[in-house]
């Protein structure tokens, strides 16, 4: 009888990543919570959430708590951008990037537009 395989420590880890960065921001009460699978559509990063807050000072405290949330759980110091005005927060969390928006911001740039489309070589093959 075959054992079972191994799981893989790298895809436990990406798994507790998001799970820890869900739930937190489920915790924070965010707003249209989304998250995109980024496994082999791009080498930057395995996972994108992006969520929306009710106002600044809403998106801000959850890019706090969140951070905190990730250092606490041993995943070492995030790199953070538009902490100050918090209309768009953006935290790259290695494996996982959180974009946290103010609804109107998000409304703008629409990134989950973004990562909607094929990539070209699916495009192709699907002919």
């Amino acid at each position: 009888m075959a054992a079972a395989p191994e799981p893989d420590p790298i895809q436990e880890s990406i798994g507790s990543l998001e799970d820890l960065i869900l739930a937190k921001l489920d915790d924070d009460q965010a707003q249209d919570v989304v998250y995109i699978d980024l496994k082999g559509k791009s080498p930057m990063a395995d996972g994108l959430v992006v969520a929306s807050g009710r106002s600044q000072r809403h998106v801000g405290a959850m890019a706090d708590h969140l951070l905190r949330a990730l250092k606490d759980a041993g995943h070492g110091r995030c790199r953070v951008e538009g902490m100050p005005a918090a209309d768009w927060v953006l935290i790259d969390a290695g494996d996982v990037i959180v974009h946290l928006f103010r609804p109107e911001v998000r409304s703008f740039y629409n990134i989950e537009k973004i990562w909607s489309v094929e990539p070209p070589s699916a495009a192709l093959a699907a002919v």
